[in-house]
Parts: structure tokens; sequence; C-alpha cells
């Protein structure tokens, strides 16, 4: 097993395998650090034209930190890793994108179809790519009732099999928190507080839940990519949350108050299943006037910056 934990790995070959940027190849040939952003929130979490400029923001902070971005997505049927400018604009701007889960990857490359990725989409196919590091916003979960609805995110058991180091802020507050700690900790998947002792709540700083360790800078984040990477054993995430900062947070009994009425409506409403999340998170952009998106914002860029230190680190 090597000892740097962002040495490329083997990516395949074949009309299926993830088509590389020039310069994405480049940096994980030359042993440069690369960060892996997903692309959902590009064609479906953020409005038309904000979604492009955001785009290709989070893609300068990434390089402004030193390091080469690879945002993911399929389009006609091949999965990149790295978009040429051309290839952002298209995913912001064609409403027929689908969106794109681990499981649909295969449909879509058989079948010619374009989408965004999602957080296990986007970590299934960077990891196959050879990156090591991937920012992301918040997590997906288990879903509040889960006794009675066994609703649970696809990321988490994706997550257990991929050894991937995943920037995040938390998971998404709508979902039960302590469940989805304990569910991660049964599939072996780590997590690391960046600078707290408490797990982050997406929109919030933190989630009343306690994290077992606690790192301070990313070259700590890379010794324990390093030691991970030389224990060996079967291949899981390493997740690094990351808080929003404090003063980009949602204002947490304005958060509690709406999140509680949009669970209401939600259940009145009959919304079950994969409509559930994007009802809730629309709810609370909307009685909020957009200040969860603000905060859902500040987190991402908060990760993606940190992730780019990371990605540094671990090269090193």
């Amino acid at each position: 097993m090597p000892s740097n934990p962002s040495a490329p790995g083997p990516r395949g070959t074949g009309p299926h395998a993830p088509v590389l940027t020039g310069e994405v190849r480049e940096a994980l040939e030359g042993n440069r650090p690369v960060v892996a952003l997903e692309s959902t929130i590009i064609s479906h979490g953020l409005p038309r034209p904000r979604n492009l400029a955001v785009a290709r923001e989070l893609e300068e902070l990434v390089r402004t930190a030193g390091a080469v971005p690879a945002t993911i997505a399929v389009l006609d049927g091949r999965a990149h890793v790295g978009l040429t400018d051309a290839q952002v604009e298209r995913v912001a701007n064609d409403p027929a994108m689908r969106k794109l889960g681990h499981r649909d990857l295969a449909p879509a490359l058989a079948l010619g179809a374009s989408g965004a990725t999602t957080v296990s989409a986007t970590a299934f196919l960077a990891a196959r790519a050879g990156l090591r590091v991937f920012a992301t916003g918040g997590l997906g979960g288990v879903h509040r009732e889960w006794t009675a609805t066994q609703d649970e995110s696809a990321d988490l058991r994706l997550l257990a099999r991929t050894g991937i180091t995943v920037v995040c802020a938390g998971v998404k507050s709508i979902l039960d928190v302590p469940a989805t700690l304990q569910r991660l900790e049964t599939l072996g998947v780590g997590v690391l507080g960046y600078r707290t002792k408490e797990f982050p709540g997406f929109y919030l700083r933190g989630s009343g839940e306690p994290v077992d360790w606690t790192v301070g800078t990313p070259e700590e984040v890379a010794d324990v990519m390093r030691a991970r990477a030389a224990l060996g054993g079967p291949p899981a995430a390493l997740i690094v949350a990351n808080p929003v900062p404090e003063d980009r947070q949602l204002d947490p009994a304005v958060h509690d108050r709406v999140l509680a009425r949009a669970l209401e409506e939600c259940r009145e409403r009959g919304i079950v299943g994969q409509a559930v999340t994007p009802f809730l998170l629309a709810y609370l952009t909307r009685e909020t006037g957009g200040a969860s998106l603000e905060a859902n914002l500040a987190a991402v860029r908060g990760n993606v910056r940190l992730a780019a230190l990371i990605a540094s680190a671990a090269v090193r």
C-alpha cells in the first residue's frame, strides 16, 4: 500500500472509463493536488444565472489555494473528471440535465445521457479516477422517522466502500443527525471535526452531537489519510466535518422554527421518499428569504478552500 494518500489510483480503460481533462491528468501524473467538485449544485442547487457564476467561483477558489479543480459530470454518455469552461456552462444552462446518483451512472453511460453528479456519483467517479479529496456542501444521511420509512441516503453506503476524503459541513440539518452519525460508525466511515468538537449542522455551526476526533490543520488531516493508507483494510471514506463560519450561519432560532413548519407541511401533504429533501430545502430557502441558501454557499466555499489545502498537504 503506497504511503502517499493522494497518489493516482487505477483509472481503467474502455468506452466507459472516466475522461480526464489534460490539466487533471497532468496533475495526477505529476503528484500535484486535485480536488473533486460535484456538479449537482450547478444544475439543480442554484437558480440561473447565479449557478454558473458560483461554479466558476468554486473552481477559482481551488486554484487560488494551489490545487487543480475537477468538476465532475456525465455528458453524452461519458463520465468527465474535470470540465472545460464550455462544459461547465452546459451543465449550468441545460434544463434537460439529469441528476445522477451512483446507481444512475451505468444507465446514463450506456444510454448516452447527460447529468450532474450527486455526492455518491461524484465520490465514486473521483476515486476511480485516482482523486483522493472531494469538497461538497452537506452529505445525505438517515432521514427523520427512519423506523417507519427506512429512508436513507445512498451517500452512506457508497462512502462506506469508497476510499476518498470528503470535506463537508456535516449532513443536511433536515435529516436525523444522531442516527446518521451512528450509521456512519456502523459502516466504518471515519469522521474528523475540523477545529470543532461538535459535528456541524450544515446551515448551523453545530448540531449538538459530539465528534470523537478533532484536527486543527490540513497537515493533520493528511497525516490521518496516510495512516489509513498504511493500515490498509477495506476502503471507506474519511469525512472532514468543517463548520460554516459563525457569522455566516443561519440564525439557529429561525432555522428551528422554519424547519418545524416545513416538516409539518411535508407530513400534511404526504410528501415521501426522494421528494422530501428537495421540498424541505426549497421551503427553507423560501421561508428564510434566501438566508439558508447563503449559509449553504458560505459552507461550500469554506469546504472547497479547506479541501484544496488538504490535497496540497497530502502530496508533500
